[in-house]
């Protein structure tokens, strides 16, 4: 991720993560949580034509990346699909060493203090910690113990109930998934509901 959008994420306190069997108009949705608060946006792997959609999207207003990135290929090639971070749900040094030798900085997915060191050792940005609803808001206090200067960024089971938790316990920004984009309601290019549902997870980090 360019220094820009890691500086948009820290001052958004959120990304949202889109996971859907399919975008129908993917500038669209981009823009809408753009213009909501959270101004970056993670596509991922598990979505058919991901690379199709991040091409569309790259003349929304919104920072755009790629996650679910588990092999060296699909980090090149989300790369030259004009990606500017990628993000892993686990360690992957072969897409840490694409991430480097680009010039884009990853965001590694990691839930142990070993994880996190490796992820570190790799030249994560930030590390994401996967499931984060496995061990909740708490756990997050007890990684900032020997982590104090880590960008920590919970995944996985945050919604607009929790997340401001999260913050409080030292995650620097917090993952924005199905609770802000279900996967239908993107599908069906309900935007108007996105954008609420964007509007009430912004307002829920105060």
């Amino acid at each position: 991720m360019t220094p820009s959008a890691m500086a948009t994420i820290v001052a958004d306190r959120a990304l949202a993560v889109v996971r859907a069997p399919e975008i129908p108009d993917p500038v669209a949705l981009a823009n809408v949580l753009a213009k909501s608060g959270i101004r970056v946006v993670e596509l991922t792997f598990t979505t058919p034509r991901v690379l199709d959609h991040l091409l569309a999207a790259t003349t929304s207003e919104a920072v755009l990346g790629v996650g679910t990135v588990l092999t060296a290929d699909q980090a090149r090639s989300a790369v030259d699909a004009g990606a500017k971070f990628l993000v892993t749900p686990g360690i992957r040094a072969c897409v840490a060493k694409v991430a480097s030798d680009s010039g884009i900085p990853v965001i590694m997915g990691a839930l142990t203090p070993t994880e996190v060191l490796v992820a570190l050792d790799l030249g994560a940005a930030a590390v994401k910690i996967f499931p984060a609803s496995a061990f909740g808001p708490a756990y997050f206090k007890d990684l900032r113990g020997p982590f104090p200067d880590v960008a920590l960024i919970p995944s996985g089971g945050v919604n607009a109930g929790n997340a401001a938790d999260f913050l409080a316990r030292g995650a620097v920004a917090v993952s924005a998934g199905t609770d802000v984009v279900p996967p239908q309601a993107v599908l069906s290019g309900r935007w108007s509901e996105i954008t609420s549902r964007a509007a009430s997870f912004v307002k829920s980090l105060n």
